[in-house]
């Protein structure tokens, strides 16, 4: 393999199944976000409920803690945590869906969605205000009731 070959690979499951969903939107367009936040959907389920086991209660404030140990610290800033919202911020997707769109974007969002829905409430909303997807220098995202 080239030196360019070996770059472009993947470097952790995230980045590989980005790839996956950026192929398939490229080829199907916008037909393909429903079934592509069906699936993403299922993954936050499944993520949730493992969450769920792990932390000692179900308050949002709790979970979005858990949640934030799982990124880089160098790529997210967290804006606010309490019971009732949680916000953070983004220089880099860990799908790598930068300048794709925001509707992709959403569409994978429902891992995150979903995950936190499931692990604190049904009741809970997300809210993408900014996405590197849809070129912006940077990720804003709230869950909140």
């Amino acid at each position: 393999m080239t030196k360019s070959q070996i770059e472009d690979l993947p470097k952790n499951p995230i980045e590989a199944q980005g790839l996956l969903i950026k192929a398939f939107y490229e080829k199907f367009g916008k037909e393909a976000l429903p079934l592509i936040a069906e699936v993403c959907k299922k993954q936050g389920h499944a993520l949730g409920l493992k969450i769920k086991q792990k932390v000692s209660d179900n308050r949002l404030s709790t979970v979005a803690n858990a949640f934030s140990k799982s990124y880089n610290p160098d790529d997210i800033n967290v804006v606010e945590v309490s019971d009732t919202k949680f916000q953070i911020q983004g220089s880099k997707c860990p799908f790598g869906l930068e300048n794709t769109s925001k509707e992709l974007c959403e569409a994978v969002m429902e891992i995150d969605a979903e995950y936190f829905r499931t692990a604190v409430s049904k009741d809970l909303k997300l809210k993408v205000i900014k996405t590197v997807a849809a070129g912006d220098k940077y990720c804003d995202t709230i869950y909140s009731f």
